[in-house]
């Protein structure tokens, strides 16, 4: 397994556990640890997306990450 592989990996597996938490109502949408798990889990897939040079994914990465800063920022 690469490198990127496992960066991949724990972002997705990160963000995925936001929205599991949220679905199952453990957290809401403005929780800082829902917005920290979408944050980490997003940078480390938009890096590991860039490392194999995944572009649409990086987009897709990169908004997702900034969206999760933002939710962060909001709520000082």
């Amino acid at each position: 397994m690469l490198v990127a592989d496992v960066i991949n990996s724990v972002g997705v597996s990160l963000i995925l556990a936001a929205f599991f938490l949220l679905t199952l109502k453990k957290v809401d949408a403005g929780n800082v640890y829902y917005n920290l798990l979408n944050l980490i889990g997003a940078g480390l897939a938009c890096y590991g997306s860039y490392l194999i040079k995944s572009i649409p994914f990086v987009v897709l990465e990169a908004i997702w990450t900034l969206v999760a800063l933002y939710g962060l920022i909001r709520r000082k």
